[in-house]
């Protein structure tokens, strides 16, 4: 790595750590907070630098997030940084060791909701435009940072509105600044989410007419699930994981006398290249008929899918991918590519046939969990490592 980026990425980090601290104490919770005090900072920082961004609304009107466009002279492709800036709840606070909305630096760590995910690498994307700004007759495309504060629902509305707003240029690909030194995520299994409403006859507990009730039918369809064949990792595809099967909730009944008329179940299939959605929605649908087959019922099982993502998996020389992996290792770090079992954004950009990767960053501790903080140690580096791979793709010298 040239020893220019490595200084300008030095020179950088006690301003990301000053706005990442700014951010970690407004805080901004999926569902719970009010995203105005958190987006209002950002919005203070870019417009004091000049930055051109704008405010991003789902369908309802809703605040989801900030895109910010750097747009470069030359024709080419435009590639996005993105980061969250909602997080995940607090949980018990009592088991905190610093409050949630600290922002403090101690002995080298930012502490803190958000430090690891991810508001420290909001506040690195951000002087990361703000480098390129002054460079615009040198870029081919542009650069786009995408902060999104409806991450942590699950919803990904910043995203979604980003790639329906008809005035930004829609990504070639995407980095998402998810934590972690050691692996940069190119893949992950996609899903197939349904809900299943098993019904019986109500009865009393007490009644000496035996009656199957629904709670003991769904649970016979929770066998036949878990009975279910599913291929392996090793089916020629190259894709390393294999799909997976998981009931995730169950539900019905109240009280004792009575043997209820309905159970509800959530399933949760995750899916790869040679076991896709449709096969995992025909997986479940033949357990549902063997069901209602050997213990029939008045009212069939009824089946709602409520997702759907691709699986997906770049290659190490395919961009953004190459230019990251390239740039980390350039910084003398052994970085390996990795496809992970939890899906995440880049399978809905992979839907919209948007490449992308999910995970490059600093070390972190307690993500989503008690005293989350994430290390500046090596901010620096991994600074330059995205300003690197940014250049890469934008045609800078």
């Amino acid at each position: 790595m040239s020893e220019n980026l490595q200084q300008v990425s030095e020179a950088r980090t006690a301003s990301v750590v000053s706005l990442a601290q700014e951010l970690i104490r407004r805080p901004s919770r999926a569902g719970i907070d009010d995203y105005g005090p958190v987006l209002s900072v950002l919005e203070d920082w870019l417009a004091a630098h000049g930055l051109p961004h704008r405010r991003l609304h789902d369908d309802t009107g809703e605040l989801v997030g900030l895109l910010v466009e750097v747009r470069g002279s030359r024709p080419g492709a435009w590639w996005t940084l993105d980061a969250c800036v909602d997080t995940a709840p607090y949980g018990d606070e009592a088991a905190w060791s610093f409050p949630p909305a600290s922002g403090e630096v101690r002995e080298g760590w930012l502490l803190g909701r958000g430090a690891a995910d991810s508001k420290l690498a909001a506040a690195m994307f951000c002087h990361i435009a703000a480098d390129l700004a002054p460079r615009t007759e040198a870029l081919r495309g542009g650069l786009a940072v995408l902060l999104d504060v409806d991450e942590h629902t699950g919803g990904f509305g910043g995203a979604r509105a980003y790639l329906a707003d008809p005035e930004a240029g829609r990504p070639a690909g995407v980095m998402i600044g998810y934590p972690g030194l050691e692996e940069v995520v190119v893949g992950g299994r996609g899903l197939w989410r349904a809900t299943v409403a098993v019904h019986a006859p109500a009865g009393h507990s007490g009644s000496s007419r035996a009656v199957v009730g629904a709670i003991s039918r769904a649970a016979h369809l929770v066998r036949l699930l878990d009975a279910a064949e599913l291929p392996g990792a090793g089916d020629g595809s190259g894709f390393p994981l294999p799909p997976k099967l998981s009931v995730t909730s169950f539900h019905g009944g109240q009280g004792f006398s009575v043997t209820p008329d309905r159970c509800d179940l959530n399933i949760d299939i995750r899916t790869t290249p040679v076991f896709d959605a449709h096969d995992a929605e025909t997986l479940v649908r033949e357990a549902v008929a063997e069901l209602d087959a050997e213990l029939p019922a008045p009212t069939p099982t009824e089946i709602t899918p409520v997702a759907t993502w691709p699986p997906f998996r770049l290659r190490a020389d395919e961009q953004p991918a190459a230019a990251l992996l390239s740039a980390a290792a350039e910084a003398g770090l052994t970085v390996r590519a990795k496809t992970a079992g939890p899906s995440n954004i880049g399978n809905l950009l992979a839907g919209e046939g948007i490449a992308a990767t999910a995970g490059f960053g600093l070390p972190y501790e307690g993500l989503h969990g008690t005293d989350e903080r994430a290390r500046l140690a090596e901010l620096p580096t991994v600074y330059a490592v995205y300003q690197r791979a940014v250049h890469t793709l934008l045609g800078v010298g």
